[in-house]
């Protein structure tokens, strides 16, 4: 490796160090101000309403743990402060990478970053209004009339967390499906292909992750199976041909001359 690819390499780790910090302290500036009003206390009892509404009148969870009921409002605060700062977050990963892409490829950044985090918010949204509802209800129709059930707060915590990143993940599927697209890895007639694939392994994948019921399997699978062809659609007018301006023309070309002379 040469003197100039070292430093080009050494001045990238420190760029992405930066940009990491940066993200790490807006996450944590949302979090004191969440910490502050309305209170992590008050966080949880939010995300804890779909729970509590279906446990039976009177009944509250529990904390087990010593220090559980202080630790566990803060992991949540933590959460929703990450969520609130995800526009931040993607745009720093971007500002991080555009560098490296053509003219014509940096127009789709802000696109991505707006409908990433518009999906994401749109999968955890349909998850706490929705499936968690459903899921409750669903559990404790089938609770024996000798058991009062008492959840253990960090064990919810864990169950939310996990089914937030499984719909969160699984509403990015039109953006996953375009990137592929306009990268080149796929093409939309092969999307077509594994159309049957794909709701296969949705299935497959509700099943693995979601609680052992047909209601939030279902509330999984469908949007995953729907989102797909929303992507497909969205991946053919990307992958249609578009007509560069000279200005874009030049600058490509550019940028071009420019990484054949640093990789020499």
């Amino acid at each position: 490796m040469s003197d100039t690819q070292e430093e080009s390499f050494i001045s990238h780790l420190i760029e992405l160090r930066d940009r990491l910090l940066r993200s790490l302290i807006a996450i944590a500036v949302i979090m004191v101000g969440l910490c502050i009003y309305p209170g992590p206390g008050v966080i949880y009892d939010v995300l804890a309403a779909p729970l509590t509404q279906a446990l039976p009148e009177g009944t509250k969870m529990v904390a087990i743990g010593v220090i559980t009921p202080f630790m566990v409002p803060l992991k949540v605060t933590g959460m929703v402060a990450f969520v609130f700062a995800l526009p931040y977050i993607l745009f720093q990963a971007w500002a991080f990478v555009a560098p490296g892409l053509y003219a014509h490829e940096k127009r789709l950044g802000i696109p991505l970053i707006i409908s990433s985090t518009v999906l994401f918010l749109m999968g955890m949204s349909f998850c706490y209004f929705f499936v968690f509802g459903q899921v409750f209800h669903f559990i404790a129709s089938f609770a024996p009339k000798s058991i009062t059930p008492a959840p253990d707060i960090e064990a919810y915590l864990s169950f939310v967390l996990t089914m937030f990143m499984a719909f969160g993940l699984s509403f990015e599927v039109p953006v996953a499906l375009v990137v592929m697209v306009k990268l080149g890895v796929v093409t939309v007639e092969k999307l077509k292909e594994w159309r049957s694939y794909f709701i296969v392994g949705a299935f497959v994948v509700a099943a693995v992750v979601t609680p052992p019921d047909v209601v939030s399997q279902l509330a999984l699978a469908i949007p995953m199976c729907l989102l797909y062809e929303l992507g497909i659609l969205a991946s053919r007018m990307v992958s249609s041909p578009t007509v560069n301006t000279p200005a874009d023309a030049e600058m490509d070309a550019a940028e071009a001359q420019f990484r054949q002379l640093s990789d020499k």
